[in-house]
């Protein structure tokens, strides 16, 4: 993704790949199933309950927040409890796979009358870990990562933008929404004095790399890549990925099978780019 204007004076051979750009690649493995005699019923009970800390699948990771999106969108609407049939029609899965994904929550159910929708947003927010604030700086700032810098979406979830970096002369020193824009090599320093949970590479391709590696060396450990190229970085450093054109093509691949009329070519509503590649098993 061509994410903005830069020239000889900007990203293009900015950063020179040296031996430090060789590192070995996060892999994130999925943890064995929870219940292998299949997924429980909601409970029949009145008051909720939530559970010590439980290994989570990934798989379920991914859905929780389409849960609650779900969740929000029949609250405001006036909807006060759901059914996981309901969930499970609107998220395009099966009830029974609700009904586990929530059961990893807690006991939060009641037969016949369902899940207490505000509720069950602040149990996916806790364990989504919204219920705090995670600082985040952007690197990049062409089109893309200006997008970012002014989503609305980023602040309403707990995630406050901090610090925006780039190389462009004409770029820093510009503000966005109140944040400067710095030089790149502002990035260590600048990490040295303020916290950072997540770090967000939005730069041309060649130097997605080597922002990886400065967001390292900074000791950011959570790393979103929006540049369209695989990074190599150590194995205690989260690193996912944000691709918009292999999701074109993942729905390219969907499309031909429907023109084909293959009856299992239905594309699944849940997709998310990352280092796993069992996500949705």
């Amino acid at each position: 993704m061509d994410v903005g204007h830069r020239t000889a004076t900007g990203w293009t051979g900015a950063f020179p790949e040296t031996a430090a750009s060789i590192r070995s690649t996060a892999v994130t493995s999925e943890p064995p199933p929870v219940d292998a005699a299949g997924p429980p019923p909601e409970p029949d009970v009145a008051t909720p309950t939530v559970p010590s800390r439980r290994r989570i699948p990934e798989a379920t990771v991914v859905r929780l927040p389409v849960y609650q999106r779900i969740l929000e969108e029949l609250l405001r609407s006036g909807t006060t409890t759901v059914s996981s049939e309901i969930l499970a029609s609107m998220a395009r899965v099966n009830a029974a796979k609700v009904r586990k994904d929530l059961s990893l929550l807690g006991s939060f159910g009641t037969r016949g009358a369902g899940y207490d929708a505000a509720f069950l947003i602040e149990q996916i927010d806790r364990e989504l870990g919204l219920d705090r604030e995670w600082p985040v700086i952007i690197v990049g700032i062409g089109n893309l990562g200006r997008a970012l810098a002014h989503s609305q979406g980023f602040t309403s979830r707990g995630f406050r933008v901090t610090a925006l970096f780039d190389v462009d002369p004409e770029v820093i020193g510009e503000e966005i929404d109140g944040v400067p824009v710095r030089h790149i090599d502002d990035l260590g320093p600048f990490a040295a004095l303020h916290p950072v949970s997540i770090g967000i590479i939005a730069t041309p391709a060649p130097a997605a790399q080597a922002v990886a590696d400065r967001l390292v060396d900074a000791d950011v450990r959570s790393v979103l890549n929006f540049a369209p190229r695989v990074l190599t970085v150590p194995s205690d450093v989260q690193l996912r990925y944000v691709d918009l054109s292999i999701e074109l093509q993942v729905m390219s691949f969907y499309r031909s099978r429907m023109a084909a009329a293959d009856p299992a070519a239905a594309m699944p509503a849940i997709r998310s780019i990352g280092l796993s590649s069992s996500d949705l098993e």
